[in-house]
């Protein structure tokens, strides 16, 4: 394993991470930003608006369901683990750059998700299904496009992730309480199983129920580290952007340099924001809204709560410990989301242990759930039925007991690979097929200052090309983005398009 880890996966993680993605990433984040004239600062306060109407459905899952499924799988260990994996590698200016990804990516993730249910269709369950692979596809012409990311999507999130949670979580509960991995592992399972067998909107009641619940805890953590820190604040701030920039002496003499922040930045805020990565987007392709867009602003406010509160809050966390718990130049025994759990207790006292198990656990095991329903997302795109869900249900499980007894360092290092050609593959797609989002972009908002409550209706939107199939066609005969039973897709693949290219 160590063999395979130093000679085949870092190096071609590496190269793919500092060669191509994080230009990739930032450029087509700068993008998207200009070229729909900075959404995620004009839509804001629409975004917060629209999260709050966004409990009603029919069919499917509810806008705020597919919120907090995406959130779930955005907070995790990314936003625990992976952050102070961050700070560790990277130094304080590694936060910096998870904020830029942050900033940009949330017009990012407006792209992607309206992207997704542009092109979402309905599967015989009454679910909607959308993302890379059915964009790939349907816009892009591509049945064999959409194959090969079904299929790496599928990988990844069924395994490498789900092994990355459940190792955080094995990690905390055996250095902080002597829980050996065995009991760990057999714990895992048996709670994610019934979930898990219960489908996607046993997921979606989990994740809307739970999550804001944890994440407002969590915060309030923060909250209070800050506060009883808060004159230390300033200096904390001064290492982040320094280091960011490579000013050694604000940046308390971290080694790393500025290409070690912007590097480890990048990498850590792409995993726990997810936007680009083309994961998200099967989550908001599963909503019922009135209009594409909507959901797009619900997954922009996602990364903004996850990384600019989250993420930053655990960064505060650990830097304003002091030294005795956060020190780059002899860290090493302590990583991972148990450096975050030490921070904790060395500013509010070792009663919050029990308290940061448990928002790792929830956490983890949360987008554990939101993950295998990615997962599914894709199988159905690739023909599964039940027997290769039960399959896939059964390989998520082993995936939480080999992720709980593996090595961190090839856990994230796999993790960090295959994300990597996933964040390639769909930025370069989206890239391609921006013009479609961004005509529907100008529907909402011509509807929206009309005064009107935005309606997408596809053959009105002004888009570059023809939309096959019938959900947002015709206005009349469907509810609030929903499907007629008459137009019901009633396969679980998609057939062969001959509207012309966009």
């Amino acid at each position: 394993m160590d063999f395979l880890q130093r000679q085949l996966v870092e190096p071609l993680s590496n190269l793919l991470n500092t060669h191509v993605l994080i230009y990739l990433l930032i450029g087509g984040g700068i993008y998207f930003t200009v070229r729909t004239r900075f959404i995620q600062i004009r839509y804001f306060g629409r975004m917060l608006r629209q999260l709050r109407r966004a409990r009603h459905h029919d069919g499917g899952i509810s806008s705020f369901q597919a919120f907090c499924v995406g959130l779930a799988s955005r907070v995790g260990t990314g936003n625990i683990a992976g952050v102070a994996i961050a700070l560790t590698v990277g130094g304080p200016g590694a936060v910096f750059w998870m904020w830029v990804v942050a900033a940009v990516g949330m017009a990012t993730a407006v792209i992607e998700a309206t992207l997704a249910q542009i092109f979402k269709v309905r599967s015989d369950d009454g679910a909607f299904r959308g993302g890379p692979a059915f964009y790939i596809e349907r816009g892009l012409r591509s049945r064999a496009g959409g194959v090969v990311f079904a299929m790496l999507l599928v990988l990844t999130f069924s395994t490498a992730f789900n092994m990355v949670e459940t190792n955080a979580i094995s990690g905390v509960l055996e250095s902080s309480h002597g829980i050996g991995v065995g009991w760990t592992t057999v714990v895992l399972a048996v709670l994610a199983a019934p979930v898990l067998f219960g489908g996607v909107r046993r997921v979606a009641q989990f994740a809307g129920s739970v999550l804001p619940v944890v994440a407002l805890v969590y915060t309030v953590l923060a909250l209070c580290i800050v506060a009883v820190n808060i004159t230390e604040l300033p200096a904390v701030v001064r290492e982040i952007v320094g280091g960011a920039f490579g000013i050694r002496q604000m940046a308390g003499g971290f080694a790393g340099g500025v290409l070690a922040a912007m590097f480890t930045g990048v990498k850590r805020g792409l995993f726990a924001c997810e936007a680009g990565m083309g994961s998200s987007p099967n989550i908001a392709g599963a909503a019922t809204v009135a209009h594409p867009v909507e959901q797009g602003l619900i997954q922009a406010l996602a990364v903004f709560v996850d990384t600019m509160v989250i993420c930053t809050a655990t960064a505060f966390i650990v830097l304003l410990s002091g030294p005795e718990t956060y020190n780059p130049a002899r860290l090493g025994a302590v990583a991972g989301a148990s450096l975050t759990e030490s921070a904790v207790a060395a500013d509010l006292g070792s009663w919050t242990t029990v308290l940061m198990t448990a928002v790792v656990f929830v956490f983890a095991f949360a987008s554990v759930l939101s993950n295998y329903v990615v997962a599914e997302a894709n199988l159905f795109y690739l023909g599964g039925r039940r027997l290769a869900a039960n399959v896939l249900k059964v390989v998520t499980l082993l995936s939480i007991a080999f992720g709980a007894l593996a090595k961190l360092t090839l856990v994230w290092a796999l993790a960090d690979l295959t994300m990597a050609v996933m964040a390639i593959a769909n930025l370069l797609t989206i890239c391609l097929l921006g013009k479609w989002a961004f005509a529907a972009l100008k529907d909402y908002h011509r509807q929206f200052a009309q005064g009107m409550t935005p309606v997408f209706v596809a053959s009105r939107a002004g888009l570059p090309g023809v939309l096959d199939g019938d959900i947002w066609e015709p206005a009349e005969r469907r509810q609030v983005g929903a499907l007629p039973e008459s137009l019901t897709l009633r396969r679980p693949v998609l057939r062969p398009s001959s509207a012309p290219a966009a």
